[in-house]
């Protein structure tokens, strides 16, 4: 487990990262946590007294990777940008599991099932935590329907979400 000190930030204006809180892994700490890589992956541990797991730390070029920290993150540890916190991180070698519900709607949907096999292990991770991430059954029903048709018409997931906005199907 690498402990260290980081500075809480937010992204401006930086495509799909525009408005994140987050904190920079320098390439030092990134590689005691997980040697030689320059891909993201999945890291437990804790943040201040706020216990992590399973969240994905993502590549920023030079070595360095960065922790988005989200809503209920920062509501725990009542901090902003430019505070710091105290990291705590080891690997988290957890396999993720996808979502049942959703692998049993793609067996009724032969092309979006061959599309959401196609997606790279971390899409298809991604995609399932949305799903499983819903508050009520209705939510989570409503995102398995999203998914399965926006896979069927090969959309990624800005793609989809973009889809349904603008076509005010909910």
């Amino acid at each position: 487990m690498v402990e260290f000190i980081a500075l809480l930030e937010k992204f401006g204006k930086q495509g799909e990262k525009t408005g994140w809180t987050y904190f920079i892994i320098p390439a030092k700490v990134a590689n005691k946590i997980k040697a030689k890589t320059k891909k993201s992956f999945r890291v437990k541990g804790k943040l201040d007294n706020y216990s992590i797991k399973g969240i994905a730390i993502l590549p920023m070029g030079e070595g360095d990777f960065i922790m988005p920290v989200n809503g209920l993150m920062r509501k725990y540890l009542k901090k902003q940008k430019g505070e710091k916190i105290l990291v705590q991180l080891q690997e988290d070698k957890t396999p993720v599991l996808l979502s049942e519900d959703l692998l049993l709607c793609l067996e009724e949907e032969s092309r979006a099932k061959t599309f959401f096999n196609k997606l790279t292990k971390s899409h298809q991770n991604y995609y399932s935590k949305w799903i499983e991430g819903a508050k009520t059954d209705a939510t989570k029903a409503k995102r398995i329907a999203q998914a399965v048709n926006g896979f069927k018409m090969q959309l990624n997931y800005p793609e989809m979400m973009r889809y349904y906005k603008e076509n005010r199907m909910h």
